[in-house]
C-alpha cells in the first residue's frame, strides 16, 4: 500500500513539476494550452448534453439539452478559431470573479460576530482579491500570461511537495515492514 501511494505521488510530483516549469518559460504556450482544454471541454459536453436530450423521456427535455448542446458546441468552436478572444474573455472572466469575490469578502469584514482577527483577514484577502481582479481587468494580455506564470509556480511547489511526501511514504512503509 505504502509503496503504491509513494509512486503515485512520485509521477503526480513529477507531473506537476514539468508543468510548472513549463508554465513558468512558456506562459503563452500554457495560455494557449488552457484555451484548446476549454475547447475540448465544451466539445465534449455538447456530445453528453446532446446525448442525454436524446434520452430524455420528454419533450421540452429534449430541447433544453439540444439548446445546451448548441451552446456548447458554439463555445468550443470559437475557441478553436478565436484563440485570441477566448483567452481574453477567460481571463476577464477571472478578474470579475476576483473582483465581485473580493468585494463580497470586504464586505463580510463588517458582519457582526466576528472577531477582529477574523475581520482583519476577511478585509485584507477581499482587498487582494480586488486588486487582484483590477489589475487583470486593466491589463488582460499581461493578466493572461500573469495567470500562468503564477499557476506555474503554484504547480511547481505542488509537485515539489508531492515528491517529498512520496519519499516519506516510501520511508514510513519501510519503517513497517
Amino acid at each position: 500500500m505504502f509503496k503504491t501511494l509513494a509512486s503515485s505521488l512520485l509521477w503526480r510530483g513529477i507531473l506537476a513539476i514539468v508543468i510548472g516549469l513549463v508554465s513558468i518559460v512558456w506562459p503563452g504556450i500554457t495560455v494557449g494550452a488552457f484555451v484548446i482544454l476549454f475547447a475540448v471541454y465544451c466539445i465534449l459536453l455538447a456530445v453528453i448534453d446532446a446525448a442525454r436530450g436524446f434520452a430524455s423521456h420528454r419533450a421540452g427535455s429534449v430541447a433544453w439539452y439540444l439548446l445546451l448542446a448548441v451552446l456548447s458546441l458554439l463555445a468550443g468552436v470559437i475557441a478553436i478559431f478565436l484563440p485570441g478572444v477566448t483567452a481574453l474573455v477567460l481571463t476577464l472572466w477571472i478578474a470579475a470573479w476576483a473582483v465581485i469575490t473580493g468585494i463580497v469578502q470586504v464586505a463580510m469584514a463588517f458582519v457582526r460576530g466576528e472577531t477582529a482577527g477574523e475581520r482583519a483577514l476577511w478585509a485584507v484577502t477581499g482587498l487582494i482579491s480586488l486588486v487582484f481582479g483590477i489589475v487583470i481587468a486593466v491589463h488582460p494580455g499581461n493578466g493572461a500570461v500573469a495567470l500562468a506564470t503564477v499557476f506555474g509556480f503554484f504547480a511547481l511547489i505542488y509537485g515539489i511537495g508531492d515528491v517529498v511526501m512520496s519519499v516519506q511514504v516510501r520511508g514510513l512503509g519501510k519503517e513497517r515492514s
